[in-house]
C-alpha cells in the first residue's frame, strides 16, 4: 500500500514539473501518468479487499498534489474575503478536478472486472476525456488542468491542434504513458519478445510521428500578408483600487494617454483590458454616458480606429426577460441584468456589445442557479456578485467600419478552445483577449493564462492580441509564438502589425468532436458497467 501511495505521489510531482509555465520539462508529461497506472495495476493484481476504494483514494492523492501545486494561486484571488474563508473555498478548485480524475480511474477498475487490460485502458482514456469535457461544460467549470494544455510552453510540438484542439494533446499524453506502462509490465510479466518489440515500435511511432509532423508544420507555415496595426494597453491599475479609489475618468485618461503615445494614423484597434471602464454603464443610454463620451473624444484623432474595451454594463427590463435577471429594489416590476462586457466603440454612432459567457463559478456565477436560487438573496445581502452576472449563449464578432472581424474574449473564456473557434467561424480575423490577472498577484497563474492563449492561436490560425490590466499583455502570431509581451506590474502599451486571416481550420469547422465522441463512449462504458453489475446480482 505504501509503495502505491509513493507511486501516486511521484506521478503528481512529475506532472507538476511538466506543467506550464515551466519550460524544457514538458517531456515529463510523457511519463507522468505511468507511475499512476502502475499503482493501479498493483492494487488490481493484489489480494486486497476493497480494491475500487483503494484505487480511488490512491489516485486522488497524486492528482490532488498535481492540481494544488499548479493552481495554488487560486488562493490569492480569494484573499479579499479573509484567510478563514479563502482557505476552505480554495479547496474546491484544488479538490474537484482530482475527484473527477479519480472517478475516471475507479471506472477503469470497474471495466477491468469485465474486460481485458488493453480494452480497459482504451476505456480509461474515454473516461478521462469525458471528465475533461464535463469540467468545461457544467456550472462548476474549470478546464484549466485539461492535459492538452500542458503543451502550452512547447507549442512547436502541437501544431496539429489546428485539427484536434487540446484534446488531441490529452490523447497523445495518455497513449505514450500507456505504452510505457505496457512495456514495463511486459518485462515484469516476461511477455514474449515479439510482443515487446511491437510495443517498442508503437511507442516510437506514437512519439515521433506527431512530433515530426508538428515541427514540419511549424517551420513550413507561412502567414498570408494582410496587415493591420493594433495597439494593446496595460494601465497597471491595482484591481483593489479600480472601483471607488481611483476615479473612472482618471483610469480612462491613463488608457488614452498610453494609447495615444504609440498610436498611428493607420491604427485600426486600440484594445483595453477587462473592466477597463469600471463604472457601471446603462447599455440603453450609452450615448450619454460620460465614459463613452471620453472614449469618443480620444477617437477624434484616429478616424479609422476602434476602441475594444472591457466594461461593466447593465440592462433594465419590464419583466424577467432572462434567467439571471434580478428585481430592482424598491422598483416593482423592474428587473435588471449586470454584465462583464466587451464594448466596441468607433467613429460613428455604432456601439457593439458582447457579454461574457464563460463566467467564473462563485465569483460571477452561482453554480446550478435554478436549484440554488434560494442562496441568491444571501449573496446580495453580503454585497457579493455571485449569481448576479448575465451572459449570452453565442459568441459575438465585432466588425470595424473597414470590415475587420475581431473575436472579443474576456479573461476566463480564453481557456475554451471551441468557444473561441465559434467566433472565428463566424468571421473573426483575429482574437482580442481582454483580462485582469492582477487578482492572482505575481504567481504562475498569470503566466499559465498567457501560455494557454498560444494554443488558441494554433487552433484557429489567428493572431492573439492580449490586453491585461495588471497581467501580461502580448501579441501572439498564428504559429503560437509570442512576438511581443509586457513585463508584470508595468504601465505600458504595445503596438504590432498583425496579419489578419480568414481561412478556417479543421478544428474551427468541427470544434470539440474528440471529447464529444469520447464522452459518448464513456457513457456507454458506464452503462455497460451498470448492466454487468446488475447481472452479477
Amino acid at each position: 500500500m505504501k509503495k502505491n501511495l509513493l507511486l501516486s505521489i511521484f506521478s503528481g510531482l512529475l506532472l507538476w514539473v511538466a506543467w506550464p509555465p515551466t519550460q524544457f520539462t514538458t517531456v515529463f508529461l510523457f511519463v507522468g501518468m505511468a507511475p499512476m497506472l502502475l499503482a493501479m495495476e498493483n492494487i488490481i493484481r493484489s489480494e486486497a479487499t476493497g480494491k475500487g476504494k483503494k484505487i480511488f483514494n490512491t489516485t486522488f492523492l497524486g492528482f490532488f498534489i498535481w492540481n494544488t501545486l499548479c493552481v495554488y494561486w487560486v488562493y490569492n484571488s480569494l484573499k479579499i474575503v479573509g484567510p478563514v474563508v479563502a482557505a476552505p473555498l480554495s479547496l474546491i478548485p484544488y479538490s474537484l478536478g482530482p475527484l473527477l480524475m479519480a472517478t475516471a480511474c475507479w471506472l477503469y477498475y470497474r471495466v477491468r472486472l469485465i474486460a481485458g487490460r488493453k480494452l480497459s485502458l482504451v476505456a480509461l482514456v474515454c473516461f478521462w476525456i469525458g471528465y475533461e469535457y464535463l469540467h468545461q461544460s457544467w456550472d462548476l467549470n474549470f478546464p484549466w488542468m485539461t492535459l492538452g494544455n500542458g503543451f502550452a510552453t512547447s507549442h512547436k510540438w502541437v501544431q496539429w491542434y489546428e485539427y484536434t484542439g487540446v484534446y488531441g494533446g490529452t490523447i497523445w499524453v495518455w497513449a505514450i504513458n500507456i505504452l510505457l506502462f505496457l512495456l514495463y509490465v511486459g518485462l515484469r510479466e516476461a511477455q514474449a519478445v515479439q510482443v515487446r518489440k511491437k510495443l517498442i515500435v508503437s511507442f516510437t511511432l506514437v512519439l515521433i510521428l506527431p512530433l515530426g509532423f508538428s515541427l514540419y508544420k511549424y517551420y513550413s507555415y507561412k502567414e498570408q500578408v494582410n496587415p493591420s496595426n493594433i495597439v494593446v494597453a496595460q494601465p497597471n491599475i491595482d484591481p483593489y483600487e479600480k472601483e471607488g479609489t481611483i476615479p473612472v475618468y482618471d483610469q480612462i485618461a491613463t488608457l488614452t494617454q498610453l494609447s495615444d503615445s504609440i498610436g498611428q494614423r493607420n491604427t485600426e484597434y486600440f484594445i483595453w483590458p477587462e473592466t477597463a471602464i469600471s463604472e457601471d454603464m446603462d447599455e440603453d443610454h450609452i450615448y450619454t454616458d460620460n465614459s463613452y463620451l471620453q472614449v469618443k473624444k480620444f477617437l477624434n484623432k484616429f478616424k479609422n480606429a476602434n476602441v475594444l474595451t472591457g466594461g461593466e454594463t447593465h440592462k433594465f427590463y419590464t419583466k424577467q426577460a432572462t434567467k439571471t435577471a434580478s428585481k430592482l429594489p424598491n422598483q416593482p416590476g423592474i428587473y435588471y441584468d449586470r454584465f462583464s462586457t466587451a464594448i466596441n466603440i468607433e467613429n460613428s454612432a455604432k456601439v457593439q456589445f458582447y457579454h461574457k459567457s464563460r463566467l467564473v463559478p462563485g465569483a460571477e456565477l452561482l453554480p446550478f442557479g435554478s436549484a440554488l436560487s434560494f442562496l441568491k438573496p444571501a449573496f446580495e445581502h453580503l454585497g457579493g456578485a455571485t449569481g448576479a452576472y448575465g451572459m449570452q449563449t453565442e459568441p459575438t464578432v465585432f466588425y470595424s467600419q473597414s470590415g475587420i472581424g475581431a473575436a472579443p474574449v474576456i479573461c476566463f473564456e480564453s481557456i475554451w478552445g471551441e468557444w473561441v473557434a465559434k467566433s472565428v467561424k463566424q468571421g473573426a480575423q483575429f482574437i482580442a483577449i481582454i483580462t485582469n490577472d492582477g487578482w492572482w498577484e505575481n504567481t504562475s497563474g498569470k503566466d499559465q493564462h498567457l501560455d494557454y492563449a498560444k494554443l488558441r492561436a494554433i487552433e484557429t490560425r489567428r493572431w492573439v492580441c492580449r490586453s491585461a490590466n495588471t497581467g501580461i499583455s502580448a501579441f501572439i502570431n498564428q504559429r503560437g509564438d509570442i512576438v511581443q509581451q509586457s513585463k508584470w506590474w508595468v504601465r505600458t502599451a504595445l503596438k504590432q502589425d498583425i496579419n489578419l486571416n480568414s481561412d478556417i481550420t479543421f478544428y474551427v469547422e468541427y470544434g470539440d468532436y474528440i471529447p464529444k465522441a469520447a464522452s459518448i463512449l464513456a457513457v456507454l462504458g458506464i452503462f455497460l458497467i451498470g448492466i454487468k453489475k446488475g447481472f452479477s446480482h
